[in-house]
């Protein structure tokens, strides 16, 4: 479904007052969307349910991202991290998400919870550059994988010439 949707250039914002929160399961298919999700994002609950949450995925959102996001959530940590997600129309809005697992009541893990907020624009301005050298490591390689583990390379070693964690680095932006 996604994947013929075509990219229309112009941004979509919610208000800082409204957040957009999703769950899924353990595999990443989406049980549960709020209002605020269906709005901004242009699906239908229905639409979406069972979905891979991938299906907001943003084309110029480098995989090493989500491969980082994915490492620490399935490791049972939360995470914050800037998305540029797309829209069902082909628009695109960016969130500060907030990632974090799920468990029942006798600790088994269930899935995962967002919430996404309405981003600071400095922060998008000084990340989407950092992601767009991502997206270029990313697409040197002709293998996707290889592609990814050398952008995610890129990435861990600015973290480490900085001195900071990725969360430290979100949060600092």
């Amino acid at each position: 479904m996604a994947a013929s949707i075509t990219l229309t250039g112009r941004e979509r914002t919610f208000p800082e007052s409204e957040i957009i929160v999703s769950k899924t399961d353990v595999a990443g298919r989406i049980t549960y969307v709020n209002d605020v999700f269906q709005e901004v994002s242009g699906y239908g609950e229905a639409e979406v349910m069972g979905q891979p949450h991938s299906i907001i995925r943003h084309p110029d959102m480098p995989r090493c991202v989500f491969k980082l996001l994915w490492d620490v959530i399935q490791a049972g940590n939360e995470i914050f991290a800037y998305v540029n997600n797309r829209a069902k129309n082909g628009d695109h809005y960016w969130v500060l998400a907030h990632v974090t697992p799920s468990y029942d009541p006798g600790h088994q893990l269930i899935g995962y919870h967002s919430s996404r907020r309405s981003p600071r624009r400095e922060a998008v301005a000084r990340i989407q550059p950092i992601y767009d050298l991502l997206l270029q490591e990313e697409r040197k390689l002709g293998n996707s994988d290889q592609g990814m583990a050398l952008s995610l390379g890129v990435m861990r070693d600015y973290l480490r010439q900085a001195g900071i964690g990725y969360e430290e680095f979100v949060l600092g932006l």
